[in-house]
């Protein structure tokens, strides 16, 4: 483990003292937690994001695109 020093806000602090006190951790151990798990779910974001991006797409075409003005094309919609 490894100390460190932060500057936070008054009302911050007050809430995470509080928040802390309500579950019975200190406020270290609750600033850790919250810390690990947004890095738990960046991680987790980024690998589904890799994982996304490495499909191939879905969507098949004859390789004919719409148009701009066939894509806005409001009387085709009713």
């Amino acid at each position: 483990m490894r100390n460190v020093t932060i500057t936070l806000e008054e009302t911050v602090a007050r809430w995470a003292r509080v928040e802390a006190a309500r579950k019975d951790i200190s406020v270290s151990r609750l600033l850790a937690g919250i810390l690990k798990e947004r890095m738990r779910e960046k991680d987790e974001y980024d690998g589904a994001m890799r994982r996304a991006l490495a499909r191939k797409p879905f969507l098949k075409t004859d390789g004919h695109y719409l148009s701009r003005e066939e894509v806005h094309d409001r009387d085709r919609l009713r």
